[in-house]
């Protein structure tokens, strides 16, 4: 087509400024309201401030000693593993998947691919986590989602257990608030006999976008969480506006906002632009595709994501393997697509919600997407807290393979940064 009809897309200047307006508009009600939500924390910096002080270890500490001290005694080890260096380090781990071809062999590590597990639902499956890594001399991913009810995980201690844990190992963390859209926001769902009312959206209708706002600002200031899911468009504009205010959150977008074409990509990307800061970054730092997406539409998006100046600010979240119920058709096993674009397409979290396809159906539990929205008592009393123990140490050893799959091409992954050096 010529060039005469591609400068039509062009806009203008004039239509910025309309946008502008209705942002500063003192009268506009949804501004305001953003605002007052923002307001009852304190003024940007406040919030900042609030935060750096909840994420101190000794103020994590603190919380754990007064709601599960008996996690103390975990915290101090592994910290006591981590200084005398008890994890393998990358070095040795290639040594270990290719032997001596190792020092030959030059790997691509612009192209890191970040080792990534959902979901850590509990603090005491960290320690056999890392006694496994001790052990067989593997790898800890160096970034985990949990998917737990907030109000519980903050009352029995994990969640600011994880939190610590987290920053003692060097690898980053996403909470879920409980504003996520099974939180009766949308009174006409209740199971598959109304699952055609999630056509309309199960997310924020409604008064929940500002929940989810000051459920975010609270975890913020209180518990140190820094970085959470996205389900939603109108939370995604929230985010972004708590962000150009100042307030340094981040977030990440979730496999179920369900962007799964390079042009709903580039909706969001546009706007991540238009509200990025002078630094040129953006809170957006996890872009988590669909499951049906395919390499040419994470190639496409790399082109304008690095045109947009956000190649090392937004990675690319890309399901390798799934829950092996309730979620996707199985086997789905996305690990040779990976090892096929991760030698050119920077910043890409390969993510392991479950376990192996060919492991999960042996297992006496296997993985189930519904189990994230369990209650931990009906865990326990149903008698399956082992096997979601079991569950989540699955989806540590796919992360494994992942990583070996990687090392045998020359390709290079980000595990736990400050155990794994």
């Amino acid at each position: 087509m010529d060039n005469k009809y591609r400068k039509l897309l062009k806009i203008p200047n004039d239509r910025l400024k309309t946008i502008n307006e209705v942002l500063l508009a003192p009268d506009m009600a949804v501004m305001n309201a953003f605002l007052d939500v923002v307001a009852k924390y304190g003024t940007p910096e406040e919030i900042n401030r609030k935060h750096r002080a909840s994420r101190k270890m000794s103020n994590l500490f603190k919380l754990v000693e007064e709601r599960n001290p008996a996690y103390i005694d975990d915290l101090n080890w592994l910290i006591e593993q981590r200084d005398r260096g008890a994890f393998i380090s990358v070095a040795d781990y290639r040594r270990k998947v290719l032997g001596d071809a190792a020092k030959k062999m030059k790997f691509k590590d612009k192209y890191a691919v970040t080792l990534e597990v959902s979901a850590l639902q509990y603090f005491p499956w960290i320690r056999p986590m890392m006694e496994r890594a001790i052990e067989e001399k593997s790898l800890v991913p160096g970034r985990f989602i949990a998917v737990r009810k907030m109000k519980e995980s903050e009352a029995d201690g994990d969640l600011p257990a994880i939190v610590a844990a987290l920053d003692i190992i060097g690898a980053s963390f996403v909470e879920t608030l409980d504003t996520k859209g099974t939180d009766g926001s949308n009174p006409h769902l209740g199971g598959p006999a109304t699952i055609t009312g999630y056509f309309g959206g199960i997310g924020q209708p409604n008064e929940h976008a500002l929940q989810w706002l000051d459920e975010f600002l609270y975890y913020y200031t209180n518990f140190g969480v820094q970085h959470v899911l996205n389900f939603n468009a109108g939370t995604i504009l929230l985010g972004f506006m708590l962000y150009k205010l100042g307030v340094d959150i981040q977030f990440k977008i979730s496999v179920y906002f369900g962007s799964d074409n390079p042009y709903h990509a580039l909706w969001i990307m546009t706007m991540a632009k238009l509200f990025s800061r002078d630094d040129g970054t953006s809170p957006l730092i996890g872009f988590n595709w669909s499951n049906s997406i395919n390499n040419e539409t994470m190639e496409l998006t790399a082109q304008f994501r690095k045109a947009l100046d956000f190649e090392k600010v937004i990675r690319f979240e890309h399901h390798i393997v799934e829950t092996w119920k309730s979620i996707v058709i199985q086997p789905y096993d996305r690990r040779a697509e990976l090892v096929q674009i991760a030698d050119h397409v920077a910043n890409i979290a390969a993510k392991h919600e479950g376990g192996d396809p060919e492991i999960e159906p042996t297992l006496p539990h296997p993985s189930d997407i519904l189990d994230y929205f369990r209650e931990k008592k009906e865990v326990i009393e149903s008698g399956d807290w082992e096997h979601l123990q079991r569950n989540f140490m699955e989806k540590v050893a796919a992360a494994n393979h992942t990583a070996r799959a990687l090392t045998e091409n020359g390709l290079s992954f980000i595990a736990a940064r400050k155990l794994h050096k």
